[in-house]
C-alpha cells in the first residue's frame, strides 16, 4: 500500500514560523518606535504617531534620558531630516531628490514608519504605471455584473492613505508618464480624489501627505511639470560628506544584511570596508584621497548602496566558498562588476586605477592581484 502523502496544509510550516526576508521598518524597529512613543511628550501634528522631535531622533539616532540608544537610520546632515519632517507637517508634499543610492527610498520608508506606523502604502513609478495606481481601479467581474459601485472599486495606496490620514509613498516619480504624474495635482492641491463614476469623492483626513523620490540620473525621462513641482518641497540627499560617514553607513547596513540573510560569516574587518569605500570615493571624485593622483571616473554612480552590495556579496562568497572571513578574493568579482558597467570604457578606467593606484598602495597587493584575476 502506498504511503499516505502529506497534504499541502500538513507540509507547510505554521504561519508564525515563516521568516520574511526583509521586514518593514515599523516591524524591524518596533521596539525603538515603542520606546520613543512612550517618552514622547512633545506636540504632535494630527494623526502622527510621534512628534517631529521624536521622528528626527528616530532617523538620526541618539540616546534617550532613560539610557535607551536609538540607532541612526540616516547618517548625514541632521538639518535635511528636520526640513523633511517639518515639510510633512504642512500641506506641502515632500520630494527626496538625488543620485541613485543616496538612501531616498530608505529615508522615505523610515519617515512613514515613524509618522504613520505604516510604510506599505507604496506606489512604484515605472513607464507602465497608469492612473489607476494613483487613483483607483475596478474589479471588472463585479463591474460587469453590478455596474459601478463601492464594492467594485479597487482602492489604490493613495486612496487608502487619504482615507486613513497616513503618508503615501511614490517611488521613482520621474519614471512615470507625465500625464500620470499630473494625476497628483488635484490630490495635492485640493486634498481630494474625485470618483465621477460614483458621483462622489474621497477627502483626505488630517495626517495625509505624500513622499516622492526621484533621481537626477532620470533627467529628461519624464520631467515634472512646474504645476506639480510647486506642490512639493524638495530635499536633495547628497552622497555622504565624509569618508568616515560612508564607512559607518556601509558597516551598519552590511551588519543588518548579514543578520537578515543569516550568513555564516564573520563580521567584515573594518579595513576591508575602508578599502571598498576608498575605491568608490576616489573613482567617484576623480582623485585619490591624498589628492596626489588624478584618476578617471567610470560611467556608473558608485553609490553607497552599491558599496553595501559589494561587501554583502563578498560576505556571501566568504561564507559559502571561503573560510567565513572576508578577504580581497571574495570582494574582487562584485567590486569589478559594480565598477565596470560599460565593458569597454569602464574596463579601461578600472584597469588604469588598479595599475596606477591599487598596485602602488601599501597593503593593497592582495586586492590588486585578486581584481586582475577576474578581469
Amino acid at each position: 500500500m502506498a504511503a499516505k502523502q502529506k497534504t499541502t496544509k500538513e507540509a507547510s510550516p505554521a504561519e508564525g514560523d515563516v521568516a520574511v526576508l526583509r521586514r518593514h521598518a515599523e516591524e524591524e524597529f518596533a521596539e525603538e518606535l515603542a520606546v520613543l512613543e512612550e517618552v514622547d511628550d512633545r506636540p504632535k501634528p494630527p494623526n502622527w504617531r510621534l512628534s517631529p522631535w521624536a521622528v528626527k531622533l528616530y532617523l538620526v539616532g541618539g540616546k534617550l534620558d532613560n539610557g535607551v540608544e536609538i540607532s541612526a537610520k540616516y547618517v548625514g546632515n541632521d538639518r535635511l531630516m528636520e526640513i523633511a519632517v517639518a515639510t510633512l507637517a504642512t500641506d506641502r508634499a515632500l520630494l527626496l531628490y538625488g543620485l541613485p543610492g543616496t538612501a531616498k527610498s530608505w529615508v522615505s520608508e523610515h519617515l512613514t514608519a515613524a509618522i504613520s506606523g505604516d510604510s506599505t502604502l507604496l506606489i512604484q513609478g515605472t513607464a507602465g504605471t497608469d492612473e489607476s495606481a494613483i487613483r483607483y481601479g475596478w474589479n471588472y467581474a463585479r463591474l460587469l455584473a453590478e455596474g459601478p459601485s463601492p464594492d467594485a472599486m479597487v482602492s489604490s495606496p493613495m486612496m487608502r492613505a487619504m482615507r486613513t490620514g497616513k503618508l503615501a509613498r511614490v517611488e521613482e516619480m520621474t519614471r512615470m508618464p507625465s500625464d500620470v504624474q499630473d494625476t497628483l495635482i488635484t490630490i495635492l492641491s485640493e486634498k481630494t480624489l474625485p470618483v465621477p463614476e460614483l458621483d462622489t469623492e474621497v477627502q483626505a483626513r488630517k495626517g495625509f501627505n505624500v513622499i516622492a523620490t526621484a533621481n537626477n540620473r532620470d533627467k529628461g525621462v519624464n520631467e515634472l511639470s512646474s504645476a506639480l513641482m510647486r506642490r512639493f518641497n524638495t530635499v536633495v540627499l547628497p552622497v555622504p560628506d565624509s569618508f568616515d560617514d560612508e564607512v559607518s553607513i556601509v558597516e551598519q547596513r552590511v551588519g543588518q544584511l548579514g543578520r537578515a540573510l543569516e550568513l555564516p560569516a564573520e563580521k567584515p574587518a573594518l579595513e576591508e570596508l575602508k578599502r571598498v569605500v576608498t575605491i568608490f570615493r576616489e573613482l567617484r571624485e576623480g582623485v585619490t584621497i591624498d589628492g596626489r593622483t588624478k584618476v578617471k571616473s567610470p560611467s556608473g554612480t558608485l553609490s553607497t548602496a552599491e558599496a553595501i552590495s559589494v561587501v554583502g556579496n563578498g560576505l556571501s562568497m566568504a561564507a559559502y566558498y571561503g573560510d567565513g572571513v572576508l578577504r580581497a578574493g571574495d570582494l574582487a568579482a562584485s567590486l569589478s562588476g559594480a565598477i565596470v558597467k560599460d565593458p569597454v570604457q569602464d574596463q579601461i578606467v578600472w584597469l588604469e586605477y588598479l595599475q596606477t593606484v591599487a598596485k602602488e598602495r601599501d597593503g593593497w597587493k592582495d586586492l590588486y592581484r585578486a581584481c586582475r584575476e577576474v578581469i
